[in-house]
C-alpha cells in the first residue's frame, strides 16, 4: 500500500509523461533529416533506474519499445562502479551486444539521471539516421551476407564522459558515413533531448523528494500490471495456433496462449535465420509481441514496465525471431512485423471485437539515394511507406496509415522530397486496386511516383506482402498487394519488392503501391449507401460494385 496520496502519485506520472513528450518535441525541432522531423521515425522514453518504461513519448510505438532493452544493456556492459557518472551519455545500436534490437541504422542515444551518487532514471531516444557506413548508400543491402557489410556497430559505447564530448568517438562516428552532416545534426538533436529531459527529472525529484519520486514510478509500474490483467479478464482462455505462408514460401508458426497468469507467446516452432538481412534478434521479437499484446488488452493506456509483466515470450536461439551473430538484420523490419501480425492474426478470430482484418502489414521500407541535380550533394530518401488497415465490426479500414509498429509517424510530403531529393513527386493517391471487400471493407493503400532527376540514382526496398495479400475476417476478402513498378524512360517495366541499390537514370519513375486491408464480414451485407458513397470517393470501381456488392450507380 503506498505511503503517498494518490492526486501526487498522479501528478509526478504525468510530470514524466510530459517530459518524454518535450524531449520528443526537442529531437523534431532540431534534427537534420526528414525521416526525423518530418516523418518522425523515432521515439523517446524515460526509465527507472533498473532500466524498465516509465514513460513514453510520441513515435514509433515499436521504437519506444527497444529503449528499456537498451538501457539494460548499458547497465550490464558497465556493471562496475564508476563506469556510469553524471553528465555521461551513451550510444547503442549492435542487435547481437548492444541492446539495439533493431538495425544499425537506428541509433539510441541514453543518459543516467543521478540525484547524489545515485541513478534514478534514464532518459533515452531512438532515430533512425539516414547511412550508418556499410556496402551501400542508406547501409541497407538486400544482399547483406552479415552484419559486418551493414554499417558501424556501436555497442554500448560512452559517447559523453562527465558532459564532454569523447572526441574520438565522434571522429569514428563522422568517418563512417556518407552523409557527416546530416549524422552530426541528428546525433546532436538526440543528445540535447536526453540532457534536457534528464534536467527535467532531476528538479521533478527535487521538487518531491527523491523517495517520494522513486515510489511513484514503482507505483506506476504495478498500476500498468493491474491494467494489463484486467483487460485480459474477459479475454478467452486456451491455447490458439496459427500457420501462415509468407511471400517466400516459408510457413511460420505462433502458439498463444492465455490463462490468468496472463499471455504466452510461442515462436519457436519456426525456420532457421536467413543467410541474408531478414533475421531478427530475440529483443526484437519481444517488441513485436508486446506490441500485439498491447493492441489485444488495453491500446489507449499508458504503457510502462508493468504492462507486459503477464507476457511471456519463447524463442529458439538459431531461427529467424532469435538470430545469433553474425546475422545481417538490415531488413529485421519485415520479420518484426510479420511476427507481430502473425500473432494478431492468430487471436483475430478469437477476439474479433477488438482486432480487425489485416492489414498492409509491411514496412514497405524505400531507399532512394543519388547526387542532388540542383546543389551537388548526396542524399538518400528514408521512407517507410503508409497503406491500408483492415476492415473491422461496425467500420471500415483507414486508408493510407502507417502499420502497427510505427504509430505516431507522418508520410513525407511532396515539397519537402522535391526540395531535399533530387526526385520529383508525379503522384501521391490512393491506390485503386480492388482488394478488401467486405461488409466493411478495408483502408486503401497509396499510389506514389517519384521522378528520377540524374542518372547513377540508387534504388533499395524492402517489402513484403507483395504475394500473400492481407488477410479478411468474418467472410471478408483478401486485400492487395505491396510492391514497386519501375517505369524506364523507354516505356519497359520491372516489379519489385526486395531489390538493392538497383541503377537509375534521369528520367525512370518509380511507382509505389501498398496494399489495401482486407475486408470484415460479407461484402453481400455491405449496404447500398456504403457503396454508392465508396463510388463517390474512389474507394471502388462501377465494375466491382456491381460484381462483388451488386450495386449499380
Amino acid at each position: 500500500m503506498s505511503k503517498v496520496d494518490i492526486f501526487t502519485l498522479e501528478i509526478i506520472q504525468n510530470s514524466l509523461q510530459a517530459i518524454a513528450d518535450e524531449m520528443f518535441a526537442a529531437m523534431i525541432k532540431t534534427a537534420m533529416s526528414p525521416i526525423i522531423y518530418e516523418v518522425l521515425d523515432m521515439g523517446t522514453g524515460i526509465t527507472d533506474a533498473q532500466g524498465d518504461i516509465a514513460s513514453s513519448g510520441s513515435g514509433a510505438p515499436g521504437f519506444i519499445a527497444v529503449l528499456d532493452k537498451a538501457v539494460k544493456r548499458i547497465l550490464a556492459q558497465h556493471a562496475q562502479p564508476g563506469e556510469i557518472e553524471p553528465g555521461d551519455v551513451f550510444i547503442t545500436n549492435d542487435p547481437h551486444s548492444g541492446g539495439g534490437v533493431t538495425h544499425l541504422n537506428d541509433v539510441v542515444l541514453a543518459m543516467p539521471v543521478f540525484a547524489g551518487d545515485r541513478i534514478i532514471a534514464w532518459t533515452a531516444n531512438i532515430a533512425h539516421w539516414n547511412d550508418v557506413g556499410g556496402s551501400v548508400p542508406g547501409s541497407l543491402s538486400t544482399n547483406a551476407g552479415d552484419i559486418f557489410q551493414e554499417g558501424l556497430r556501436l555497442a554500448c559505447v560512452k559517447l559523453i564522459s562527465k558532459g564532454r564530448p569523447i572526441r574520438p568517438v565522434m571522429q569514428i562516428l563522422r568517418s563512417n558515413t556518407r552523409l557527416p552532416d546530416f549524422m552530426e545534426g541528428d546525433l546532436w538533436a538526440g543528445i540535447a533531448a536526453v540532457r534536457g529531459g534528464a534536467a527535467r527529472i532531476v528538479d521533478l525529484a527535487a521538487k518531491y523528494g527523491v523517495d517520494l519520486f522513486l515510489e511513484a514510478v514503482a507505483d506506476f509500474m504495478v498500476l500498468g500490471e493491474k491494467v494489463s490483467l484486467a483487460a485480459l479478464k474477459d479475454a478467452p482462455r486456451g491455447r490458439f495456433t496459427m500457420d501462415e505462408l509468407q511471400d517466400d514460401g516459408q510457413t511460420l508458426r505462433v502458439i498463444v496462449e492465455i490463462n490468468d497468469g496472463g499471455m504466452v507467446v510461442d515462436l519457436r516452432d519456426n525456420p532457421a535465420q536467413s543467410a541474408g538481412p531478414h533475421n531478427l534478434s530475440r529483443d526484437g521479437t519481444v517488441v513485436a509481441a508486446q506490441m500485439a499484446f498491447k493492441a489485444v488488452t488495453d491500446p489507449r493506456a499508458a504503457t510502462n514496465g508493468g504492462t507486459f509483466r503477464p507476457l511471456t515470450v519463447l524463442t529458439r536461439p538459431g531461427t529467424m525471431f532469435e538470430a545469433q551473430s553474425p546475422a545481417a538484420e538490415g531488413f529485421y523490419f519485415e520479420n518484426l512485423i510479420r511476427a507481430h501480425d502473425l500473432i494478431l492474426r492468430c487471436l483475430a478470430a478469437h477476439l474479433p471485437e477488438r482486432l480487425p482484418a489485416g492489414n498492409f502489414a509491411s514496412i514497405c521500407g524505400t531507399f532512394i539515394s543519388g547526387v542532388h541535380p540542383d546543389t551537388g550533394r548526396a542524399f538518400t530518401l528514408v521512407e517507410p511507406e503508409i497503406g491500408g488497415w483492415g476492415g473491422e465490426a461496425g467500420r471500415d479500414g483507414n486508408s493510407a496509415v502507417y502499420s502497427g509498429m510505427h504509430g505516431e509517424t507522418y508520410n513525407c510530403p511532396a515539397e519537402v522530397c522535391e526540395a531535399r531529393y533530387g526526385l520529383y513527386v508525379d503522384c501521391m493517391t490512393l491506390n485503386d486496386e480492388p482488394g478488401g471487400h467486405g461488409e466493411f471493407r478495408g483502408g486503401r493503400g497509396i499510389h506514389v511516383e517519384y521522378r528520377v532527376r540524374a542518372d547513377h540514382t540508387l534504388l533499395t526496398c524492402g517489402y513484403t506482402r507483395s504475394n500473400v495479400p492481407p488477410w479478411g475476417l468474418a467472410g471478408g476478402a483478401d486485400g492487395s498487394l505491396n510492391y514497386i513498378e519501375v517505369v524506364r524512360g523507354n516505356g519497359a517495366t520491372e516489379r519489385y519488392s526486395m531489390v538493392s541499390a538497383l541503377p537509375l537514370d534521369s528520367g525512370d519513375v518509380i511507382r509505389i503501391r501498398t496494399a489495401s486491408g482486407g475486408g470484415f464480414g460479407d461484402p453481400a451485407a455491405r449496404s447500398r449507401a456504403a457503396v454508392l458513397d465508396d463510388l463517390k470517393n474512389g474507394y471502388v470501381s462501377a465494375e466491382i460494385a456491381k460484381s462483388v456488392y451488386g450495386v449499380t450507380g
